[in-house]
């Protein structure tokens, strides 16, 4: 919804430039979020007509798959391929969740079919087109959500090492090379730092807090297969493995003949095998497991399952004839539908009705178009921040949900700061004893007041809460933003402290309307006063924040300037222009203000810059400078540091 805003598609957005759509993808790729936010901007933008989005991942899919299945055996091969996967349980699920593994099944899917054309032999494969396919296909994937290189890198890796042996295609993979990365680089180049943060919570820290196994223990290796069955659905696989059974009884006892027109496979089983077992491993072996993480396998293990029910259809055939086969299966394509479709009904069905609509009207009445956050401390997967956001921002509306409290010392922030919440009776929705502890304080806390409930599920109640009109107005950040932004001529305890603040903040703050004060303020106050140090360390940090690199760099410029024994706006200036991939300038920037103040941080600052920037020779002086560097940032950090108010 917010990259179709930004588009200048969808009411309340216009469209800003290149770095403001990109600011809206710092943790995942913006390739399916582009391509929704298009389909809404169409269909519209309330849950039923957005569902018209996933429609469009699901065709891609499905053609995909039958695009594929064609090319291993025939076109009616591919034609049941492409039911299966229509009436496949954990595939069913995806189309009516929206979540990018959906986009990322198809797209990961057509890039493997893709690349496998290309890497075929001549005179199938080795074609400029079909490099040129697979190239943009690779991409897309990628651009859909990084995990797909979990089921298309060593796939791509092998046909670019076989392509690399072979001279006449040598050219077509460096190319097809260049062109995957042209693709990715405008996103990672902008947003690669909160990249790899992200991906580090959602899979290291995500794992550890939810408890999953080692990635290479018995129960890792079998957490997937294990839930195959249930995944690709009882009814779609017994048929499969009877025809197993039957292919094994006809090598074994060579007495199904068939016409060989009809049996004899087309091509690249082996590859598609290989893709299975390769996405099914590394998979496997990331930290994190979550069932619909697989979900990019399972079109390749559906085209597997078919061949199983293709074989019983044959042998069917063979024995009683071809109605006795189509009766076969449209039995059992209409048994996978039926019990698809009643497992679907389950899952959607609310008793009560879902009490969302209803929350956010009664929102939009008291706050019309205003930015409102809403702090969320109920948590499911049918209700929290992220949908309470998707409803409110709905018709160009400007409420976002957004969670806190999952830390006790977060308490106070949320009750001095908060203005809107949502509550729930009884456990909230999370076993989390604080997000309980907090309900409880906001209820007796004598500056809420409840304004509305709800009926939700299991005799539960949803309730808006607001700040009472007679409480002090809630404190705001400005100022202390202020403070903190000059504690960063500290050093790193004074942006640790930053750090620590900013997080909790944005979550009472979603529109990050203080940076709009703050950045008024400090442009007033320059006017009068251009070397207001205040104003210029608030700047540089609002220009860090706002992922501008070269705006902070300007800034922590103007103040290496005014503070010349000062080491850190150099310091900083260096680390932004390394984040801008600008890598001479901020070696350059480093060793300067080195050579001024002869700073351990500064050195490794220069000798790194200077590595990357290909300086090779470098190298030996890094190692030795490193872990000073490092020393001196601990030996910072270790300094006690008051948290300014």
């Amino acid at each position: 919804m917010d990259h179709g805003r930004a588009l200048g598609l969808l009411a309340g957005g216009a469209w800003e430039g290149w770095q403001a759509l990109l600011d809206l993808s710092p943790k995942i790729p913006p390739l399916a979020s582009l391509v929704n936010g298009t389909v809404l901007a169409i269909a519209g933008d309330s849950p039923d007509q957005a569902s018209a989005a996933l429609a469009i991942w699901q065709g891609l899919l499905l053609v995909v798959v039958a695009c594929w299945g064609r090319q291993l055996v025939s076109p009616g091969f591919g034609l049941l391929a492409a039911a299966l996967t229509s009436t496949t349980p954990a595939l069913v699920a995806l189309r009516v969740d929206f979540t990018l593994d959906l986009p990322l099944a198809a797209t990961s899917v057509l890039a493997l079919w893709l690349l496998g054309r290309w890497a075929a032999p001549d005179p199938r494969g080795g074609r400029w087109g079909q490099a040129g396919a697979a190239a943009l296909a690779l991409a897309a994937a990628v651009l859909v959500k990084q995990s797909a290189l979990l089921v298309v890198l060593l796939p791509a890796l092998w046909a670019a090492a076989v392509g690399l042996r072979r001279p006449q295609r040598r050219l077509q993979v460096l190319a097809a090379l260049g062109l995957v990365f042209a693709l990715i680089l405008p996103w990672l180049q902008h947003n690669w730092i909160t990249t790899i943060g992200g991906t580090n919570r959602a899979v290291l820290e995500s794992a550890a807090q939810e408890g999953d196994p080692p990635a290479l223990s018995l129960v890792s290796l079998l957490w997937y297969p294990k839930l195959w069955p249930e995944q690709l659905g009882l009814v779609n696989s017994l048929p499969a493995l009877a025809g197993g059974l039957a292919a094994a009884a006809r090598a074994w006892r060579k007495r199904l003949q068939p016409n060989a027109a009809e049996t004899s496979p087309g091509w690249g089983w082996g590859w598609l095998i290989g893709c299975a077992i390769s996405g099914w491993l590394f998979t496997t072996l990331s930290p994190n497991k979550d069932p619909r993480y697989i979900a990019p396998v399972l079109p390749l293990l559906v085209l597997l399952v078919t061949r199983g029910w293709w074989i019983l259809l044959l042998w069917f055939r063979a024995r009683w004839g071809r109605k006795a086969a189509l009766a076969l299966l449209g039995l059992g394509l209409i048994g996978s539908a039926i019990a698809s479709a009643v497992e679907r009904t389950e899952a959607l069905e609310r008793n009560p009705p879902f009490p969302m609509a209803e929350l956010i009207r009664e929102l939009r009445q008291r706050v019309g178009t205003a930015p409102t956050t809403v702090i969320v401390i109920p948590t499911t997967g049918d209700f929290n921040q992220s949908n309470v956001t998707v409803f409110g921002r709905s018709g160009g509306g400007e409420i976002v949900g957004r969670e806190i409290g999952k830390r006790e010392q977060e308490h106070p922030l949320v009750l001095r700061e908060a203005e809107w919440l949502v509550l729930a009776t009884g456990d909230q929705g999370t076993h989390r004893e604080v997000s309980r502890q907090l309900s409880r304080l906001v209820r007796s806390d004598g500056r809420f007041e409840r304004l509305s409930s709800w009926l939700w599920n299991e005799g539960r109640s949803i309730e808006l809460w607001h700040r009472r009109a007679a409480a002090p107005e809630p404190t705001r950040f400005d100022r202390r933003f202020i403070a903190l932004a000059r504690g960063m001529e500290q050093g790193p305890k004074g942006l640790a402290a930053v750090f620590a603040a900013i997080g909790p903040e944005h979550q009472i703050d979603g529109h990050f309307l203080y940076q709009t004060r703050v950045a008024r303020w400090a442009d007033k106050k320059l006017r009068t006063a251009p070397d207001d140090r205040d104003a210029l360390w608030s700047l540089a940090l609002l220009g860090v924040l706002q992922n501008r690199p070269m705006l902070a760099a300007l800034w922590f410029s103007r103040l290496e300037t005014l503070e010349p024994a000062n080491p850190w706006p150099a310091a900083y200036r260096s680390v932004v222009l390394l984040a801008d991939w600008r890598v001479p300038q901020a070696a350059a920037v480093a060793q300067a203000a080195n050579n001024r103040q002869n700073n351990p941080v500064l050195q490794g600052l220069a000798d790194l810059a200077a590595s990357l920037s290909g300086n090779l020779s470098r190298i030996p002086a890094l190692r030795a400078s490193l872990p000073g560097a490092v020393e001196a940032v601990r030996g910072q950090l270790s300094k006690p540091q008051a948290d300014p108010r």
